[in-house]
């Protein structure tokens, strides 16, 4: 008779990639370090346990998107109060904070609860090319340029 294996929190170790966004299209990078975050490239994938790695992004200022993208695509965010509404295009956002362009496409990838904001954090995202992580000893990802 053949067992089925239950992954548990105390099964998982976790792993420190590093990824360079340049030259990288925005959704398809994306996808790739949302499955990574997930933990969707491991033998032990479960999906009610975070089983996934760190990833470090950097040079998210340097990151691709495609067709007219750049003035079509708006991010939203409310203040709360009557009118409170404010938009702002992906250009706009690129030059004002190219880091949360990235984050935010990633956290629409991963699940909307308690562990997904969770798996959110493990997520470290970097403008330029330095970063203070290298103490983790984070792995090279490679990933195709598209």
């Amino acid at each position: 008779m053949n067992k089925t294996h239950v992954t548990k929190p105390a099964d998982v170790e976790r792993q420190w990639f590093i990824v360079d966004a340049e030259g990288q299209t925005l959704g398809r990078l994306a996808s790739e370090i949302a499955k990574i975050i997930k933990g969707k490239h491991k033998p032990i994938y479960s999906p009610s346990v975070d089983c996934g790695d760190y990833v470090i992004v950097i040079n998210a200022e340097k990151i691709k998107v495609t067709g007219r993208r750049l003035d079509q695509k708006k991010y939203y965010r409310h203040s709360g109060y009557t009118g409170g509404l404010t938009e702002i295009s992906l250009r706009d956002q690129l030059d004002k904070d190219p880091t949360r362009v990235l984050d935010s496409a990633v956290r629409g990838m991963l699940p909307k609860n308690s562990l997904g904001r969770k798996m959110a954090k493990k997520l470290k995202l970097y403008a330029g090319s330095e970063h203070p992580h290298k103490a983790q000893q984070p792995v090279p990802l490679e990933l195709r340029k598209a």
